[in-house]
């Protein structure tokens, strides 16, 4: 497991903005899919295939969103939260690994961090 620092994390978050931003746009234009990919699914169970219309446009956003999220594994970023653009960063603190936290309405610096197990709503300051 990759572990940052609070430095590390910091000189990364220009440059994840934006990738970040970009899941956000490409997971809320999902929304409009929702009901053509249920019946798609349904029809294909019942009958034994078919499609969606738009399905392409469907498959095109899952492999961005996928894409990007991937990315972000490989470097170490714990992806929690698409909409909101919510990361960890995992990070060693007082001798044991914690997350530092942020998502994209944050500044553009590090101000968080929480316990393995507290989630978002064990944040601490820094």
């Amino acid at each position: 497991m990759k572990l940052f620092t609070v430095d590390e994390a910091n000189s990364l978050i220009p440059t994840l903005r934006p990738k970040l931003e970009e899941i956000r746009a490409q997971y809320s234009s999902l929304a409009v899919y929702s009901e053509p990919a249920t019946k798609a699914a349904t029809a294909a169970k019942e009958f034994g295939g078919g499609g969606m219309p738009g399905g392409s446009g469907y498959v095109e956003r899952l492999y961005e969103i996928g894409r990007i999220a991937s990315e972000l594994h490989d470097i170490g970023i714990q992806l929690k939260d698409y909409s909101r653009g919510l990361i960890d960063f995992p990070s060693m603190r007082d001798g044991r690994v914690v997350l530092l936290c942020w998502q994209l309405d944050d500044s553009d610096e590090l101000e968080w961090w929480h316990e393995l197990e507290a989630g978002f709503a064990g944040r601490q300051p820094l």
